[in-house]
């Protein structure tokens, strides 16, 4: 293994994103069935300034975006976390922690998403506290509205980034 990981669960290994875990995720994200829901990913630097952001997070916030892989695997499946971005959705939005959570396409369906996303969720109420967290999801996106509302976020709004693209806003409450 390239690193120990920074959590475990039943299924998988999270760690903090390294550089060389870039283009893993890029091709994880540029598969047509992954990205369908991901907005613009289809150009390595597209993805670079995704990752970089997360990596950002991390530094600045001390959260940030988890990278996946099986136990025992080296092969990244995807990331999720809790990331801090300012998205331009409005201040019911920006500026607070945002949850998010991709898998590659031949591990969708498999609860994996739910698994990295409640450990992600405990660790960080563990280390931050309770406190309101944001995402968004492509309302077309009915898997992961499913997952948002298991685990405990509520529509806030739909809305639409600056590059035109329909999202809704949901929010959760820990604690």
């Amino acid at each position: 293994m390239s690193e120990a990981p920074f959590l475990v669960t039943e299924r998988l290994e999270l760690w903090l994103p390294r550089p060389g875990d870039l283009q893993p995720l890029y091709e994880v994200v540029s598969h047509p069935v992954t990205g369908r829901f991901l907005g613009p990913t289809a150009q390595l630097h597209e993805q670079a300034i995704r990752f970089m952001r997360s990596a950002g997070s991390w530094f600045l916030y001390g959260y940030g975006a988890f990278m996946l892989r099986l136990r025992g695997q080296e092969a990244v499946i995807g990331n999720c976390g809790i990331f801090h971005t300012f998205r331009g959705l409005g201040e019911d939005f920006d500026d607070n922690p945002e949850a998010g959570w991709i898998l590659r396409h031949d591990q969708i369906g498999k609860g994996l998403a739910g698994e990295a996303m409640r450990a992600t969720l405990e660790w960080f109420e563990r280390e931050h506290g309770p406190r309101r967290l944001v995402c968004m999801i492509d309302p077309q996106n009915a898997p992961s509205l499913h997952l948002a509302e298991k685990l405990g976020f509520v529509a806030m709004r739909d809305a639409a980034l600056p590059d035109g693209e329909r999202v809704r806003l949901l929010e959760r409450i820990l604690g």
